[in-house]
């Protein structure tokens, strides 16, 4: 069955486009530690991040140093911060998070935007790749 990112992927869910490239995909997460919380995956589904091979890997890693690089420019923090974990969602997805507090890197506390920040956010951010 196919994870509910490959469903994003193949236009099944909507989402909140940042970034697209033919291999890689990043949007806003919809449930944030912080504003400008954004994903990166593979368009490819595989589990667990190790499990890429070589070329695929290093090709998320710079996707994502793009989107962070983006991030950072568009959103008000002190860095973003990078985390691959999570068991919830069977696909690999790359956490990049802005960070003003340590507290934001916690996936215990969640900020809550409109559709309407989440659109404007994606435009923002994307005005910067």
């Amino acid at each position: 069955m196919a994870s509910i990112f490959t469903k994003i992927v193949n236009g099944e869910l909507p989402c909140y486009k940042v970034a697209e490239t033919e291999d890689f995909l990043a949007f806003l997460d919809v449930n944030p530690n912080a504003k400008g919380h954004t994903l990166c995956i593979p368009k490819k589904e595989v589990d667990k991040i190790f499990d890429l091979d070589e070329v695929a890997y290093a090709g998320l890693m710079q996707f994502s140093r793009s989107v962070a690089i983006a991030l950072e420019k568009a959103v008000d923090c002190k860095r973003i911060g990078m985390s691959v974990i999570g068991l919830e969602v069977p696909h690999v997805h790359v956490h990049l998070i802005p960070l003003t507090t340590m507290d934001d890197a916690r996936f215990s506390n969640k900020v809550q935007l409109t559709p309407k920040e989440f659109e404007a956010l994606a435009l923002a951010i994307q005005s910067h790749l």
